[in-house]
This record gives C-alpha cells, structure tokens and sequence, in this order.
C-alpha cells in the first residue's frame, strides 16, 4: 500500500507538468494563429487600393490647383500622392468653354458630393474606372471610322452606344468626353473594330 502510494504521488508529480506543458503549448500555438491571421489580413488590405470617386467632387480644403495636359487624371492621383501635404484630391475634367483638365490637392478630406465634373480621391487612391457591361472606360479605338458627329448637351456614351447599335455598318463606337477633341462631345462611329488603346477621356464599346 505505501508503495502504491509512493508511486501515485510520483506519478501526479509527473503529470501536473506535463499538463502546464501542454497547455503552453497549445496558448502558444493559438497566439502563433492569431499573429499570423493579422499579418495576412493586413498585407491582403495593403494590396487592395483605396478607390477613387467617380462622377464625386470633394469641394473645400484646396491649397493647390494645376491644369493638367494630358487630360487624364491619374495624373492627379499621382500629384497627390507625391505631396506630403495631400490628403485628398479632385479632378475636374474640361470644361465646356474650352479650357483644360484641373487637378486641385486638398489638406483635408472633405465630403464628397455628386458631380459628373469630377473624379475625386483620397492621399494613396489610384484611379479605378467603373466596370460596365459592353463599355471601355478610358479607352480609344482610333482608325476604321464610319462617320463622327456631335451629341447634343447632355448626351453621353450611351447616346453614342446607341446610335451604333442602329447602323447595321457600325461594328465598334467610341465617345470623346466635351474638351478631348473639341468643345462638345463627339461620337464615332467605326466600320472596323480596331484594337484598344488606352485614352483618359474616351469610352468605347463593340457592337457587333
């Protein structure tokens, strides 16, 4: 019986260890998990750019404004993103009088308010243009012309789209936004579907 009793106590001295070893173990390997889920999380956001607002203006905080040439603004983006003091931006596209593309950087970030006028974004916001079905934002297919005229005030791509799909000669389409090749919009209608190419201010499409 003391033997016995020897022996149980030396074996719960074994086993108490053994299960704070365990348990260690297992704390540590959960914190291992937890650690290793918030790095994957983080670099998964780190990945996924803050979007640009289009058709949104940001109207307020402006301490910087540049027409920009290229019409494009991803250029904008750009400006902002190299200046330390810029925590939002706005691009207001030509304006109907004739005058040029302008990008105005903001020291704060005010709230967005609709505007066709503009796109708009945060310091770090690349520009993503929208997805539509049967559409090519800011892309051009030069060449294969049909005939090109203007659209009226108001009018936009769809009108464009449109009077595509009504002319059984018409394969493609592309829209100018009013400032890229004249005062007003204009729309292009194209016997030959050419290859894309990227132009800020275009939109096209193909039809059939």
């Amino acid at each position: 019986m003391i033997g016995s009793k020897n022996l149980s106590v030396v074996n719960n001295s074994k086993a108490v260890p053994m299960g704070k070893g365990r348990l260690r173990g297992v704390i540590a390997k959960v914190l291992a998990s937890v650690v290793a889920c918030a790095a994957l999380l983080s670099l998964v956001c780190a990945s996924v750019p803050a979007r640009a607002q289009t058709a949104f203006d940001r109207p307020g905080g402006d301490y910087f404004s540049t027409p920009v040439t290229s019409g494009d603004p991803e250029d904008c983006a750009l400006l902002c993103e190299r200046d330390r003091r810029c925590r939002s931006w706005s691009f207001n596209y030509p304006d109907v009088e004739g005058g040029s593309a302008v990008c105005w950087l903001k020291n704060t970030v005010p709230a967005r308010i609709p505007g066709s006028c503009c796109i708009s974004g945060v310091r770090g916001a690349g520009v993503i243009e929208p997805r539509i079905e049967g559409v090519e934002t800011s892309i051009d297919r030069p060449g294969g012309d049909l005939r090109n005229f203007e659209l009226k005030s108001g009018e936009g791509e769809e009108a464009c789209k449109a009077a595509c799909t009504a002319d059984n000669k018409c394969r493609a389409f592309t829209y100018a936004r009013p400032g890229y090749t004249g005062r007003e919009a204009r729309c292009f209608l194209k016997k030959d579907i050419k290859p894309p190419r990227r132009k800020a201010g275009f939109t096209s499409g193909v039809v059939r």
